[in-house]
């Protein structure tokens, strides 16, 4: 007993979320996130990868065009 209070907020709290139409503050949100252009150590991690096999496309390519 007790669920039907339970299950009617989920439903009530469910529907909000579908329905309901946000405002998203997206300078914030990039502020936070961070620009997105600087080049992290990752990055430069596979940059070495991509120009060690980066022959290895043009041997795909080929093999498409087939």
């Amino acid at each position: 007993m007790g669920r039907g209070r339970a299950k009617a907020k989920q439903t009530k709290v469910a529907r909000e979320l579908k329905y309901s139409s946000p405002t998203m503050d997206l300078d914030a949100l990039q502020n936070e996130i961070g620009s997105g252009t600087a080049v992290t150590e990752a990055d430069e991690e596979y940059d070495e990868y991509a120009a060690r096999y980066s022959n290895y496309a043009d041997v795909d390519e080929e093999r498409d065009r087939r």
